[in-house]
Order: C-alpha cells, then sequence, then structure tokens
C-alpha cells in the first residue's frame, strides 16, 4: 500500500514536469503540487484510455503507453493553468 502510494508521487511528478513542459501556453503559475496531481491524474487517465485501444498487457517498457499518460497530463495542466492564471488586465 505504502509502496504503491510512493510509486503513484513519484511517477505523478515526473509524468506532471512532462506535461508541464509539453503543455501548450503559459503553464509557469501552476504550483507544483497541483502539477503532481496532474501527472498522477495523467498517470491514471492515461492507462485507462491506452487500454481501451491497445493491448495492455505488454513485455518491457511500454513507452506508447507513458506517451498517453503525458498527453494527457498536458491537457490536465493546461485545465489548471486556465482556472488557475492570473487575470491580466
Amino acid at each position: 500500500m505504502i509502496s504503491a502510494l510512493l510509486w503513484a508521487v513519484i511517477g505523478g511528478t515526473v509524468i506532471g514536469l512532462l506535461g508541464k513542459l509539453v503543455a501548450p501556453g503559459d503553464s509557469d503559475d501552476v504550483p507544483l503540487w497541483l502539477t503532481i496531481l496532474c501527472g498522477i491524474g495523467g498517470c491514471l487517465v492515461g492507462d485507462y484510455l491506452y487500454g481501451l485501444f491497445f493491448d495492455p498487457q505488454t513485455f518491457g517498457v511500454d513507452w506508447w503507453r507513458h506517451g498517453w499518460q503525458v498527453v494527457v497530463a498536458a491537457v490536465l495542466v493546461t485545465i489548471a493553468a486556465t482556472l488557475t492564471g492570473r487575470r491580466r488586465v
């Protein structure tokens, strides 16, 4: 249980930062804690979506799955940047 939570936080941090890197627009205003949450969401939703279209049982590192996770995290970071962005006058 503890190791699964630890891996979710570590994986969410990596996927969230990669998602923030490839996210279009100004995502610099998104705090780190929200980036990590977007990364965890990207891992879970990206894994689910990948499983809908492809065989979820693969051998070795499944780079396509991680690509889906990063894309979903980028979408979530973009949404978070839009919702939490500062208003410019």
